[in-house]
């Protein structure tokens, strides 16, 4: 059976994200702004949940209609058939969002939404009670200029939680975003990577993971693992598959650098869990002493006042930053920052830029070729 799934990204990571999607063998593949739609079958869920790098969940779209009344909501929630996707002791909790509709009070629908798959459960399970003691099932809806779509998500936790960080410095770059940058920055099995501000080492671990062709879901699991309609044998055989094709000959290098000691012990140990710490080694040092190779593709993230430290400090290492590439040119530069001013402090113009989103801040990828 077909499902049709929607995969939300980032903003301007769309183009990574449909390619990855239509490597899998999706079908009907629609781009819009921060989501991806495609269709496929029960191995596609789990092929997806897997091996995208860049999407941030994998949802079944059960149903999408118009609503401007709580009754008509309730009408179309109550028309999906729950019985046969949740168990009688599931627990359903729903999440949603409302944007430019008459249903604009998110608490209002989401109880609509529950009290809705409540009574056809009940009905279709043929039950008083629904325990909620069982397996989770995630529900989520969002309302957008009144059209509603209920969705079904079968990741569980976010994609970006990989399970190789334990922990992180204090404002990481989540793993989805550092994998558009690989993306943007053409990483490939053979390339040799720096970060002159690794922080925990996701730019680098995520360069490598995409290096070497690790799925980055591998060492997770997923709330569809649970599901009645993906049963188990589907995501051994993905898994297995995903095994299969590691570039274990890969001869990538990754290199990172950081001023805090605790950052670079913190980096080392996520790589370990990653799979790549043989391809990945990272060291303390100050930006004003970055000297990379001609042949490294430079990856980073630098700290730009909106969280961390001050923007004058911020500044300070945007300039240190490019007097070291001016003094060890490149094959490529690829910098991602909130920093309006980034050019200007970091004393050169981009080749081309990008605007992407990190969480809630609009920022740039400055590329420098």
């Amino acid at each position: 059976m077909n499902y049709n799934l929607i995969a939300p990204c980032y903003f301007g990571t769309e183009s990574t994200a449909a390619f990855e999607v239509r490597r899998l063998g999706a079908e009907d593949v629609q781009v819009t702004d921060g989501r991806i739609a495609f269709a496929g079958g029960a191995e596609l869920i789990a092929a997806a949940n897997l091996n995208l790098r860049c999407a941030e969940r994998v949802l079944v779209l059960l149903k999408s209609y118009a609503a401007f009344t709580f009754d008509e909501l309730f009408d179309g929630v109550a028309a999906i058939p729950w019985e046969e996707l949740l168990p009688a002791d599931a627990q359903f909790p729903v999440k949603g969002s409302s944007l430019s509709s008459v249903l604009s009070s998110v608490p209002a629908c989401q109880s609509i939404v529950k009290k809705a798959v409540v009574e056809r459960l009940k009905r279709g399970h043929r039950v008083l009670m629904l325990p909620e003691t069982g397996a989770l099932y995630k529900i989520r809806f969002s309302i957008r200029k009144n059209q509603v779509e209920i969705m079904l998500d079968t990741s569980g936790d976010g994609l970006h939680k990989r399970g190789y960080r334990r922990n992180a410095t204090g404002a990481p770059i989540k793993e989805t975003l550092a994998a558009a940058i690989a993306d943007l920055g053409r990483v490939r099995r053979d390339s040799q990577v720096a970060d002159p501000f690794c922080g925990s080492g996701t730019l680098v671990i995520e360069a490598a993971q995409k290096a070497m062709n690790i799925a980055p879901g591998l060492r997770r699991r997923f709330a569809a693992e649970h599901y009645s309609f993906c049963p188990p044998a589907v995501w051994a055989a993905q898994r297995e598959k995903a095994l299969a094709e590691v570039k274990k000959d890969a001869a990538f290098e990754g290199v990172g650098y950081d001023i805090d000691p605790q950052a670079v012990e913190l980096a080392a140990q996520n790589a370990r869990l990653a799979g790549v710490g043989d391809r990945c080694r990272f060291e303390a040092a100050e930006v004003k002493d970055f000297a990379p190779g001609p042949e490294q593709i430079v990856l980073a993230n630098p700290p730009y006042g909106e969280r961390l430290g001050d923007l004058a400090a911020a500044a300070r290492l945007a300039g240190e930053l490019g007097a070291a590439l001016e003094k060890h040119p490149v094959s490529g530069a690829y910098i991602i920052t909130a920093d309006a001013d980034f050019e200007k402090h970091f004393g050169k113009k981009a080749n081309r830029r990008r605007k992407l989103y990190n969480g809630m801040i609009p920022c740039q990828v400055y590329m420098y070729f």
